[in-house]
């Protein structure tokens, strides 16, 4: 690389590499083992009193406790120091968690709401009572749990999808509790699948953006939240820059944003002060804080990477 072209790497005033809350370790034990035990008292209830509504929040929970423990993993994953081969170190673990955890969330909803069509076919009695009493159990617990992860949940994808799914559980279980109340009283047993049904609409409506985000992170997608036409004016707007090109924006979990960018300065390199600032103001403004800026000083000079169309 000639002399014209001089590269800059800084992070973001006040940028820490705590990947996640340091405490949600000890959260996703504590959630994952309050699920299983309201998985294991819906399983047996639910076959006990017939209820496939109940089968389903047990399954449904299942699932919940899988994810809290890919999530788990995910957020131990990301603490590994990078690697000669892993150079990031195994951040975007988390990413890879949100997704599993929102496709496996899909297929069980699938397999739960076909067990409900066919229980339309062949009706069975339910036990309105025993669904009211254990789905009072887990709408205690899923609140809790949901709780648990409340205030993380607007920083990293992989603390929101947990807390979406508990969240979505305790809602999903307070449904449970209606329709045990309303089976009881008035003995209309399609109360059940049709519930069923409902619970796996809203776990569909709940999932589907994580769904969506956490696909378009493990594709380097600009992270919700950012616009790239308003960093690409930010950055055009700084002292010196004529010309900026190979911008890009990617998530490198789901807590940290990455950015990469070459400056056309043809006054000459403005030195690590303005390089610290930008950065700063990037993390400030967008959340960006890890930031490599190459500048180049000629205009003449052709970069190979300037076209838009090029990667």
């Amino acid at each position: 690389m000639n002399n014209s072209h001089q590269h800059g790497h800084v992070h973001g005033a006040g940028h820490s590499h705590e990947h996640g809350p340091a405490n949600f370790g000890m959260r996703f034990g504590v959630g994952m083992a309050l699920n299983l035990i309201v998985v294991i008292l819906e399983a047996i209830y639910g076959f006990i009193g017939n209820s496939i509504a109940l089968i389903a929040d047990a399954g449904h929970n299942l699932s919940d406790v899988l994810g809290l423990g890919v999530a788990f993993a995910a957020t131990i994953a990301a603490r590994r120091a990078p690697s000669p081969r892993f150079t990031y170190g195994l951040r975007a673990t988390s990413i890879l968690a949100a997704l599993f955890n929102a496709m496996f969330l899909l297929v069980v909803t699938g397999g739960l709401s076909y067990a409900a069509i066919e229980r339309f076919f062949l009706p069975e009695p339910v036990a309105g009572g025993v669904m009211m009493a254990v789905a009072g159990v887990g709408l205690v617990v899923n609140g809790l749990t949901a709780a648990l992860f409340a205030s993380g949940r607007k920083h990293d994808l992989n603390v929101r999808g947990a807390f979406l799914h508990m969240a979505a559980d305790a809602a999903i279980s307070a449904g449970v509790v209606l329709a045990g109340l309303a089976i009881t009283v008035t003995d209309q047993h399609w109360i059940d699948p049709t519930l069923s049904l409902v619970i796996g609409a809203v776990i569909i409506a709940g999932t589907w953006g994580l769904l969506r985000e956490s696909l378009a992170l493990s594709l380097a997608g600009v992270p919700v939240g950012i616009s790239s036409a308003d960093v690409r004016q930010f950055l055009a707007a700084l002292p010196g820059v004529a010309d900026l090109h190979d911008l890009h924006i990617w998530a490198m979990s789901t807590s940290e944003t990455a950015l990469t960018v070459h400056l056309v300065m043809p006054e000459g390199h403005p030195g690590d002060a303005f390089l610290m600032q930008a950065a700063a103001k990037l993390h400030e403004r967008y959340q960006i804080g890890h930031v490599t800026m190459q500048v180049e000083t000629e205009r003449e000079t052709i970069c190979a990477l300037a076209p838009d169309n090029v990667v």
